[in-house]
């Protein structure tokens, strides 16, 4: 038996965590340390085992040494077994550890990118925008991030822009960081004024037209007659023809290539680009270097995400049965 001292120590230490497991029958009863240290008390003399497996982990190597003396029951000696290999595992341990952890990320891995967000072109850069601009930004029309997008509203298109502004900040500081030369650094090529002066003839447009919008909205419609006729003075007032972006959804959409004369990409080189860049984006993810996007713990510990390996591991054996037959 564990002996009174002994859990009584370990009873006092643990009651004294805040965020400490109970079942959610008795959490009210547990908002006192000395309510925590009774039902950990109560535990411990009715099930061992149940004790073990809910707050082993929280266990120093000599408070689990308090229940050698049971090694004999099977349950309880199996738990002791497990929350040694975790504490000082063996190499075959880790080896096999580090297999499970490889199996697991890998397995999460293919979640996400079925979910198609994680690994898209926009959350990627917003993660790594240099390794981004390296890859496939520089090759593209810079532009194309900062019009406005169909059914997007005005505000909405300002705030895309401030966070366009504040990435392209992100490249400029590693460019200078690393040596880059100045003049290739991102926004420095020849075309910097005249798409700047476009974003400025398009903001003004754009203004007009949610102005026009909202007007609309107050005023009762008397019909497409009026809408076009209101259309026609905006335009006459600003001394030219006042037309809707032809096809704003293609290039709002996807990022045209940069015909520039420095450098021009066919479609196919830069999808070629794209499919390096996001290769080395998955295996950053599998190395664990997202730590500050993704909770690895979580994944490591995944028991569930074993399920994909074993369907994997049966569907190849299958796969092999019947090839060598």
């Amino acid at each position: 038996m564990v002996s009174r001292e002994g859990m009584e120590s370990i009873a006092e230490r643990l009651s004294a965590q805040e965020n400490l497991y109970f079942p959610q029958a008795i959490q009210s009863d547990t908002k006192e340390p000395s309510q925590r240290k009774a039902v950990l008390l109560d535990l411990l003399s009715r099930d061992i085992a149940l004790f073990l497996e809910r707050y082993g982990s929280l266990l120093t190597s000599n408070e689990l040494r308090e229940f050698d003396a049971l090694k004999d029951d099977y349950e309880i000696n199996w738990h002791l077994k497990h929350l040694r290999s975790i504490m000082s595992p063996t190499l075959d341990e880790l080896k096999s550890r580090s297999v499970t952890v490889k199996n697991r990320r890998r397995a999460y891995l293919n979640r996400l990118i079925h979910d198609g967000q994680y690994f898209s072109e926009d959350a990627m850069r917003e993660r790594e925008p240099y390794l981004h601009h390296e890859y496939v930004g520089k090759y593209q029309d810079p532009s194309g991030r900062s019009m406005a997008r169909p059914g997007e509203r005005w505000s909405e298109t300002l705030m895309r822009r401030s966070e366009e502004a504040f990435l392209v900040a992100k490249i400029r500081m590693e460019q200078q960081r690393l040596g880059v030369d100045e003049r290739d650094w991102i926004g420095n090529d020849r075309n910097q004024g005249e798409e700047r002066e476009e974003l400025e003839q398009e903001e003004q447009e754009e203004e007009e037209e949610e102005e026009e919008e909202d007007e609309e909205e107050e005023e009762d419609a008397e019909g497409e007659d009026l809408e076009e006729h209101k259309k026609a003075n905006v335009a006459t007032q600003s001394g030219e023809m006042v037309l809707d972006h032809p096809d704003a959804n293609d290039s709002a959409q996807s990022i045209t290539v940069r015909q520039s004369e420095e450098v021009t990409l066919s479609v196919a080189e830069i999808q070629d680009q794209m499919d390096q860049f996001t290769h080395i984006m998955q295996q950053k993810f599998l190395l664990g270097e997202d730590y500050e996007h993704i909770d690895y713990s979580k994944i490591d510990n995944d028991e569930t995400l074993d399920d994909h390996w074993q369907r994997e591991a049966n569907h190849d054996a299958e796969e092999k049965y019947f090839a060598e037959d």
